[in-house]
């Protein structure tokens, strides 16, 4: 990990020059090798990563929990969907509560007879904060359906976030303006799998463009082992990493911390 602490202290306010509020926001990106049907494993490794040290927000790779695809190439994942108060948010709840941090988890969610690759956003207390359903499911991910609204909006210490999965990168310009002009951060959970890894230019392209950072979980190596993998990283409003994954291969999860400073008032960039 390459981490660059910012000034300030953990959730703080305090006055910058001209009286700008900010607010500095602790986050910790977990990059948790590939799995296959092993939730109870990826959880406790999520909850000894987050043991090592404080964090005001704490964000998963998509389906990290489950597990995207299986060694085989198998793509369905809907024999691990649940309901939102299933046996994984309810784990995932309980770590939350116990390190005291809001954590972004991954979810296949089964919801009125429909299937959703989902991020469920818990509260320190446990409670469910927000659900966003992936709007663009990726082509193997026949058993997901679309998700209807918009990312959704929310707050931590002040800080206006919003969220997107993976294959929702390359559509927010077109149907999420709105939320990016609002949110000062992006939290972007993904599978990514690209030969030339177009991941970290679109997530630049995505933050000069809007003035926001980013805080990505991606996939690492585990049972599946494709292009793509690795790279977990936080962006500042420029598109520069402020810290990211290490490039040298290891075992297990890696949690990648990074302070960012954010301004309470979002100032909009010139597009």
């Amino acid at each position: 990990m390459r981490p660059c602490a910012l000034r300030g202290g953990a959730a703080e306010r305090a006055r910058s020059r001209g009286d700008t509020l900010v607010a500095v926001l602790r986050v910790a990106v977990l990059e948790l090798p590939a799995r296959w049907g092993e939730p109870e494993v990826a959880l406790a490794e999520v909850d000894l990563l987050l043991a090592s040290g404080p964090a005001d927000l704490a964000i998963l790779p998509e389906l990290a929990l489950t597990g995207y695809v299986s060694a085989d190439g198998d793509f369905d994942v809907s024999r691990f969907a649940e309901p939102i108060d299933g046996p994984t948010v309810r784990a995932a709840a309980a770590i939350a509560e116990r390190r005291g941090v809001h954590l972004v988890a991954p979810l296949v969610l089964a919801e009125e007879g429909a299937l959703f690759n989902a991020a469920v956003v818990l509260g320190p207390d446990g409670r469910v904060v927000t659900t966003y359903r992936k709007r663009h499911p990726w082509f193997p991910e026949r058993w997901a359906t679309p998700g209807e609204s918009a990312p959704p909006l929310f707050e931590i210490a002040g800080i206006t976030l919003t969220i997107a999965i993976c294959y929702d990168g390359h559509f927010l310009d077109d149907d999420s303006a709105e939320v990016l002009e609002a949110a000062e951060l992006l939290v972007f959970t993904s599978a990514w799998v690209d030969d030339e890894d177009s991941r970290l230019p679109l997530l630049r392209s995505i933050a000069r463009r809007w003035g926001v950072s980013i805080a990505n979980a991606n996939w690492a190596p585990g049972v599946v082992r494709v292009p793509g993998q690795g790279g977990s990283c936080v962006l500042d409003a420029g598109g520069v990493a402020i810290a990211e994954a290490s490039a040298t291969a290891r075992r297990g999860g890696e949690r990648v911390d990074a302070r960012l400073s954010l301004r309470s008032s979002k100032v909009p960039r010139s597009r």
